[in-house]
């Protein structure tokens, strides 16, 4: 299992992410602090996008699916809530906006930090486990991109011998 801690601007944990890790859909649960369920996440394989399938324990569920082949900005759709996560994942800052392009939050990566460590402004709190199990879906989305990358790289440079 891999831990993830989320904390408030207090540095007080108020959601856990557990990744049941290795698993063949990874599958991550996310607490509350008292360690209630509040979310379940499973990535879907074999599909042409980045897809995972976010089930909340309110009853409400969404796919989170990042949109390939853009060149500046990432997009990311969140199927079933009808919102949109825009931003850089080179520069790890994103936005988040309802059906009617209000911003729900922001997230950007902080910087000198030595954990993974991100800052999430919520502008709508009404939505805040959702905005929690985004982001917990984002950085297994960044994390897994950044996998891809640095086997690619691994592979292109081991295959580039000499005679």
């Amino acid at each position: 299992h891999r831990h993830t801690d989320i904390t408030d601007e207090h540095e007080q944990v108020v959601y856990h992410a557990q990744t049941k890790f290795p698993s063949l859909h990874d599958k991550t649960d996310v607490l509350d602090a008292s360690g209630n369920r509040v979310a379940h996440i499973e990535r879907k394989l074999l599909t042409l996008h980045e897809r995972h399938f976010v089930t909340m324990e309110n009853g409400t569920s969404f796919q989170i699916s990042n949109e390939l082949f853009h060149i500046v900005r990432d997009i990311t759709n969140i199927e079933g809530l009808g919102w949109q996560l825009r931003g850089n994942i080179a520069a790890l800052n994103f936005e988040l906006y309802d059906e009617r392009e209000q911003v729900i939050a922001v997230i950007s990566q902080k910087f000198l930090s030595l954990h993974d460590k991100y800052c999430v402004d919520i502008y709508q709190p009404e939505h805040e486990q959702a905005v929690v199990a985004i982001l917990v879906t984002l950085q297994h989305m960044i994390k897994d991109r950044e996998a891809r990358s640095s086997s690619f790289s691994s592979s292109s440079s081991s295959s580039s011998g000499s005679n």
